[in-house]
Protein backbone atom coordinates (compact mmCIF):
# COMPACT_ATOMS: atom_id res chain seq x y z
CA UNK A 1 0.00 0.00 0.00
CA UNK A 2 1.44 3.54 -1.09
CA UNK A 3 2.03 5.84 1.64
CA UNK A 4 0.23 9.09 1.27
CA UNK A 5 2.07 11.74 1.23
CA UNK A 6 1.53 15.48 3.12
CA UNK A 7 1.06 17.34 -0.09
CA UNK A 8 -1.97 18.57 -0.81
CA UNK A 9 -3.67 17.39 -3.59
CA UNK A 10 -4.16 19.64 -6.77
CA UNK A 11 -7.54 21.62 -7.28
CA UNK A 12 -8.86 22.02 -10.41
CA UNK A 13 -10.54 24.91 -11.06
CA UNK A 14 -13.38 24.63 -14.25
CA UNK A 15 -14.03 27.61 -16.36
CA UNK A 16 -17.03 28.80 -18.89
CA UNK A 17 -20.26 28.18 -19.01
CA UNK A 18 -19.51 25.45 -22.00
CA UNK A 19 -17.47 22.88 -19.85
CA UNK A 20 -19.40 19.75 -20.02
CA UNK A 21 -20.86 18.12 -17.18
CA UNK A 22 -18.54 14.88 -17.97
CA UNK A 23 -15.75 16.63 -17.85
CA UNK A 24 -16.80 18.73 -14.84
CA UNK A 25 -17.46 14.90 -12.54
CA UNK A 26 -14.55 13.25 -14.47
CA UNK A 27 -12.56 15.94 -12.87
CA UNK A 28 -13.96 15.96 -9.79
CA UNK A 29 -13.88 12.08 -9.30
CA UNK A 30 -9.78 12.30 -10.04
CA UNK A 31 -9.75 15.14 -7.40
CA UNK A 32 -11.56 12.84 -4.80
CA UNK A 33 -9.32 9.44 -5.89
CA UNK A 34 -5.87 11.85 -5.51
CA UNK A 35 -7.12 13.01 -1.84
CA UNK A 36 -5.61 10.88 0.73
CA UNK A 37 -5.95 10.81 4.90
CA UNK A 38 -3.44 13.43 6.53
CA UNK A 39 -0.20 11.54 7.14
CA UNK A 40 -0.15 9.55 10.52
CA UNK A 41 2.58 7.77 12.31
CA UNK A 42 1.15 4.41 12.85
CA UNK A 43 -2.47 2.90 12.59
CA UNK A 44 -3.98 -0.04 13.11
CA UNK A 45 -5.87 -2.08 10.05
CA UNK A 46 -5.97 -5.96 9.92
CA UNK A 47 -3.00 -6.41 7.88
CA UNK A 48 -1.24 -9.06 6.08
CA UNK A 49 -1.86 -10.25 2.51
CA UNK A 50 -3.69 -8.90 -0.28
CA UNK A 51 -6.52 -10.84 0.03
CA UNK A 52 -9.59 -9.65 1.52
CA UNK A 53 -11.80 -10.70 4.09
CA UNK A 54 -14.32 -8.13 4.24
CA UNK A 55 -15.67 -5.59 1.69
CA UNK A 56 -13.38 -3.22 0.42
CA UNK A 57 -10.70 -4.39 2.60
CA UNK A 58 -7.03 -2.20 1.67
CA UNK A 59 -4.68 -4.70 3.58
CA UNK A 60 -0.40 -4.27 2.82
CA UNK A 61 2.26 -7.58 3.07
CA UNK A 62 4.86 -5.22 3.19
CA UNK A 63 3.79 -2.84 5.97
CA UNK A 64 6.54 -0.65 7.20
CA UNK A 65 6.54 0.85 11.05
CA UNK A 66 5.26 4.01 10.01
CA UNK A 67 2.37 3.84 7.77
CA UNK A 68 -1.50 5.55 7.71
CA UNK A 69 -4.56 4.17 5.92
CA UNK A 70 -5.53 4.74 2.37
CA UNK A 71 -9.07 4.49 2.14
CA UNK A 72 -10.91 3.88 -0.59
CA UNK A 73 -12.88 6.53 -2.46
CA UNK A 74 -16.08 4.91 -1.45
CA UNK A 75 -15.30 5.24 2.32
CA UNK A 76 -13.03 7.74 2.49
CA UNK A 77 -15.48 10.20 4.10
CA UNK A 78 -15.75 9.88 8.11
CA UNK A 79 -19.97 10.87 7.32
CA UNK A 80 -20.65 7.88 5.72
CA UNK A 81 -20.17 6.00 8.58
CA UNK A 82 -23.24 4.85 10.64
CA UNK A 83 -24.04 7.13 13.14
CA UNK A 84 -26.09 5.74 16.14
CA UNK A 85 -26.99 7.77 19.20
CA UNK A 86 -25.03 6.57 22.73
CA UNK A 87 -26.82 4.51 24.60
CA UNK A 88 -28.96 2.55 21.76
CA UNK A 89 -30.28 -1.07 21.77
CA UNK A 90 -27.54 -3.23 20.17
CA UNK A 91 -30.03 -4.83 17.94
CA UNK A 92 -30.89 -1.31 16.77
CA UNK A 93 -27.11 -0.91 16.02
CA UNK A 94 -26.96 -4.04 14.21
CA UNK A 95 -30.16 -3.53 12.06
CA UNK A 96 -28.78 0.10 11.69
CA UNK A 97 -25.65 -1.23 9.77
CA UNK A 98 -27.39 -3.72 7.67
CA UNK A 99 -27.07 -6.83 9.82
CA UNK A 100 -29.24 -9.81 10.03
CA UNK A 101 -30.52 -10.31 14.03
CA UNK A 102 -33.05 -12.74 14.94
CA UNK A 103 -34.84 -13.92 18.78
CA UNK A 104 -34.16 -17.42 19.43
CA UNK A 105 -36.61 -17.86 22.59
CA UNK A 106 -35.33 -17.98 25.61
CA UNK A 107 -31.92 -17.25 27.06
CA UNK A 108 -30.60 -21.11 28.12
CA UNK A 109 -27.42 -19.59 29.61
CA UNK A 110 -27.59 -17.32 31.85
CA UNK A 111 -27.12 -13.85 31.08
CA UNK A 112 -23.98 -11.68 32.20
CA UNK A 113 -24.88 -8.26 33.86
CA UNK A 114 -23.34 -5.19 34.40
CA UNK A 115 -21.53 -3.67 37.27
CA UNK A 116 -20.76 -0.05 35.84
CA UNK A 117 -24.19 0.38 34.65
CA UNK A 118 -26.86 -2.36 36.66
CA UNK A 119 -24.92 -3.15 39.55
CA UNK A 120 -24.46 -6.81 38.13
CA UNK A 121 -20.38 -7.56 37.11
CA UNK A 122 -18.86 -7.78 34.01
CA UNK A 123 -17.44 -10.79 33.19
CA UNK A 124 -13.13 -11.24 32.83
CA UNK A 125 -11.28 -12.53 30.11
CA UNK A 126 -7.94 -14.62 31.04
CA UNK A 127 -5.08 -14.83 28.56
CA UNK A 128 -2.48 -17.61 29.20
CA UNK A 129 0.44 -17.32 26.66
CA UNK A 130 4.11 -19.39 25.89
CA UNK A 131 6.71 -19.42 23.70
CA UNK A 132 9.09 -16.06 23.49
CA UNK A 133 6.79 -14.87 26.65
CA UNK A 134 4.60 -16.69 28.86
CA UNK A 135 2.29 -15.82 32.03
CA UNK A 136 -1.35 -15.07 31.84
CA UNK A 137 -3.06 -11.37 31.98
CA UNK A 138 -7.00 -10.54 32.62
CA UNK A 139 -8.95 -8.02 31.01
CA UNK A 140 -12.68 -6.67 32.27
CA UNK A 141 -14.90 -6.76 28.97
CA UNK A 142 -16.94 -3.82 28.62
CA UNK A 143 -20.02 -5.71 27.66
CA UNK A 144 -22.55 -3.39 30.15
CA UNK A 145 -21.12 -0.22 27.33
CA UNK A 146 -20.14 -2.56 24.53
CA UNK A 147 -22.44 -5.16 24.20
CA UNK A 148 -22.10 -6.25 20.47
CA UNK A 149 -18.35 -6.11 20.55
CA UNK A 150 -18.06 -7.77 23.86
CA UNK A 151 -20.39 -10.61 22.75
CA UNK A 152 -18.84 -11.36 19.77
CA UNK A 153 -15.49 -11.48 21.75
CA UNK A 154 -17.44 -13.65 24.38
CA UNK A 155 -18.54 -16.13 21.37
CA UNK A 156 -15.67 -16.37 20.04
CA UNK A 157 -13.12 -16.90 22.87
CA UNK A 158 -15.61 -19.86 24.29
CA UNK A 159 -15.86 -21.34 21.30
CA UNK A 160 -11.60 -21.81 21.21
CA UNK A 161 -10.95 -19.37 18.11
CA UNK A 162 -8.31 -18.01 19.63
CA UNK A 163 -6.90 -21.46 21.31
CA UNK A 164 -2.75 -21.63 19.37
CA UNK A 165 -3.03 -17.67 17.57
CA UNK A 166 0.37 -16.04 18.14
CA UNK A 167 0.49 -12.27 18.03
CA UNK A 168 1.18 -11.31 14.53
CA UNK A 169 2.21 -7.63 15.04
CA UNK A 170 3.75 -6.11 17.73
CA UNK A 171 4.80 -2.44 17.83
CA UNK A 172 7.14 -0.72 20.85
CA UNK A 173 5.33 2.22 22.17
CA UNK A 174 2.10 1.63 20.11
CA UNK A 175 0.50 -1.62 20.58
CA UNK A 176 0.17 -5.71 20.29
CA UNK A 177 -2.08 -6.53 17.71
CA UNK A 178 -3.53 -10.14 17.77
CA UNK A 179 -7.15 -12.58 16.72
CA UNK A 180 -6.19 -13.49 12.98
CA UNK A 181 -6.91 -17.41 12.42
CA UNK A 182 -3.99 -17.76 9.76
CA UNK A 183 -1.05 -16.60 13.11
CA UNK A 184 -2.03 -20.37 14.78
CA UNK A 185 0.85 -20.42 11.91
CA UNK A 186 3.54 -17.43 13.07
CA UNK A 187 4.98 -17.54 9.36
CA UNK A 188 2.25 -17.28 7.78
CA UNK A 189 2.01 -15.23 5.07
CA UNK A 190 -1.63 -14.44 5.36
CA UNK A 191 -1.21 -13.55 9.50
CA UNK A 192 -3.26 -10.54 9.40
CA UNK A 193 -5.81 -10.76 6.72
CA UNK A 194 -8.25 -13.72 8.73
CA UNK A 195 -11.27 -13.51 10.80
CA UNK A 196 -14.46 -15.55 11.66
CA UNK A 197 -16.34 -17.65 8.89
CA UNK A 198 -19.14 -16.07 6.94
CA UNK A 199 -22.35 -16.00 8.51
CA UNK A 200 -21.69 -16.85 11.90
CA UNK A 201 -23.65 -16.42 15.11
CA UNK A 202 -23.50 -14.66 18.51
CA UNK A 203 -25.81 -14.43 20.70
CA UNK A 204 -25.88 -10.78 22.45
CA UNK A 205 -25.34 -11.46 26.63
CA UNK A 206 -27.24 -8.37 27.70
CA UNK A 207 -29.49 -7.36 30.80
CA UNK A 208 -32.97 -7.04 29.34
CA UNK A 209 -32.45 -9.37 26.46
CA UNK A 210 -34.25 -12.60 28.23
CA UNK A 211 -35.21 -13.70 24.45
CA UNK A 212 -31.63 -14.51 23.19
CA UNK A 213 -30.97 -11.68 20.44
CA UNK A 214 -28.35 -13.30 17.74
CA UNK A 215 -26.51 -11.24 15.22
CA UNK A 216 -25.37 -13.10 12.44
CA UNK A 217 -21.64 -11.88 10.63
CA UNK A 218 -21.61 -11.03 7.40
CA UNK A 219 -20.54 -12.02 4.12
CA UNK A 220 -16.58 -11.59 5.22
CA UNK A 221 -16.72 -12.89 9.07
CA UNK A 222 -17.39 -8.89 10.47
CA UNK A 223 -19.48 -7.10 12.95
CA UNK A 224 -21.63 -3.77 13.30
CA UNK A 225 -19.41 -0.76 14.18
CA UNK A 226 -20.09 -0.15 17.45
CA UNK A 227 -19.83 3.66 18.11
CA UNK A 228 -21.60 4.43 21.28
CA UNK A 229 -19.36 4.36 24.33
CA UNK A 230 -16.56 7.40 24.37
CA UNK A 231 -13.74 4.70 25.65
CA UNK A 232 -10.13 6.44 24.69
CA UNK A 233 -7.53 3.84 23.46
CA UNK A 234 -5.35 4.12 26.64
CA UNK A 235 -2.60 2.28 27.73
CA UNK A 236 -3.94 -1.29 28.37
CA UNK A 237 -7.23 -1.36 26.68
CA UNK A 238 -8.54 -3.63 23.97
CA UNK A 239 -9.56 -2.05 21.22
CA UNK A 240 -10.76 -3.58 17.00
CA UNK A 241 -8.83 -3.69 14.74
CA UNK A 242 -10.68 -2.83 11.42
CA UNK A 243 -9.36 -1.01 7.73
CA UNK A 244 -11.07 2.14 8.49
CA UNK A 245 -13.88 0.64 6.07
CA UNK A 246 -17.38 0.67 8.20
CA UNK A 247 -18.12 -2.68 10.03
CA UNK A 248 -14.90 -4.08 8.82
CA UNK A 249 -13.70 -5.93 12.24
CA UNK A 250 -13.93 -9.47 13.15
CA UNK A 251 -12.00 -11.40 15.70
CA UNK A 252 -9.00 -9.21 15.31
CA UNK A 253 -7.97 -7.08 18.09
CA UNK A 254 -5.03 -4.68 19.66
CA UNK A 255 -3.48 -4.06 23.03
CA UNK A 256 -2.50 -0.67 23.40
CA UNK A 257 0.57 -0.09 25.20
CA UNK A 258 0.22 3.57 25.10
CA UNK A 259 -2.54 6.39 25.05
CA UNK A 260 -3.60 6.93 21.34
CA UNK A 261 -6.11 9.17 21.16
CA UNK A 262 -6.47 9.50 17.66
CA UNK A 263 -7.37 6.10 17.13
CA UNK A 264 -10.64 6.75 19.30
CA UNK A 265 -13.78 7.03 17.03
CA UNK A 266 -14.84 10.02 18.23
CA UNK A 267 -11.91 11.99 17.52
CA UNK A 268 -11.96 13.71 14.58
CA UNK A 269 -8.19 14.66 14.24
CA UNK A 270 -7.70 11.34 11.82
CA UNK A 271 -9.75 8.95 9.86
CA UNK A 272 -8.94 5.83 12.45
CA UNK A 273 -12.26 4.63 14.45
CA UNK A 274 -11.21 1.55 16.55
CA UNK A 275 -13.85 0.94 19.57
CA UNK A 276 -12.59 -0.04 22.91
CA UNK A 277 -14.65 -2.87 24.43
CA UNK A 278 -12.07 -3.99 27.58
CA UNK A 279 -9.30 -2.89 29.26
CA UNK A 280 -6.49 -5.50 31.45
CA UNK A 281 -7.03 -5.55 35.16
CA UNK A 282 -4.02 -7.75 35.69
CA UNK A 283 -0.61 -8.84 34.34
CA UNK A 284 0.40 -5.90 32.72
CA UNK A 285 3.87 -6.73 32.93
CA UNK A 286 3.27 -9.74 30.93
CA UNK A 287 2.10 -7.43 28.42
CA UNK A 288 5.24 -4.82 28.91
CA UNK A 289 7.46 -8.32 28.28
CA UNK A 290 5.74 -8.62 24.76
CA UNK A 291 5.93 -5.08 23.69
CA UNK A 292 9.47 -5.30 24.20
CA UNK A 293 10.30 -8.66 21.91
CA UNK A 294 12.47 -8.54 19.08
CA UNK A 295 10.58 -8.41 16.08
CA UNK A 296 10.85 -8.75 12.34
CA UNK A 297 10.11 -6.83 9.06
CA UNK A 298 6.87 -7.08 9.66
CA UNK A 299 6.58 -6.53 13.32
CA UNK A 300 6.15 -10.47 14.08
CA UNK A 301 8.06 -11.18 16.92
CA UNK A 302 11.09 -13.30 16.53
CA UNK A 303 10.44 -15.63 18.77
CA UNK A 304 6.26 -16.35 18.53
CA UNK A 305 4.45 -15.95 21.09
CA UNK A 306 1.50 -18.46 21.46
CA UNK A 307 -1.92 -17.83 23.03
CA UNK A 308 -2.41 -21.14 24.55
CA UNK A 309 -5.98 -20.51 26.27
CA UNK A 310 -8.36 -17.88 26.65
CA UNK A 311 -11.15 -18.00 29.42
CA UNK A 312 -14.37 -16.29 30.07
CA UNK A 313 -14.97 -15.63 33.50
CA UNK A 314 -18.45 -14.48 34.50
Amino acid sequence: MRAPSSSSSPLYVIVGIGSSLSLCLLLLQQFNNQAIMPPLSRSIGTIGSKSQICPNRIISSSMPRTFSHHLSSSSSSSSLLPRIRAGAKASTIAAASGYNIRGNGRNKESLMHHRLAGGGSNPTAKFTVSGGVEGTFTAELYLDQMPITASNFIDLAKSGFYDGIHFHRVIENFMLQFGCPYAKDPNSPRAGTGGPSAGTKFQLLVEGDEGGTNIARNSGGCIPDEFTAKLSNEPGTLSMANTGNPNSGGSQFFINTVHNTYLDWFDNQTPSRHPVFGKIVSGMDVITEIEKTQTNGRDAPLTPIKMEKVEIIA
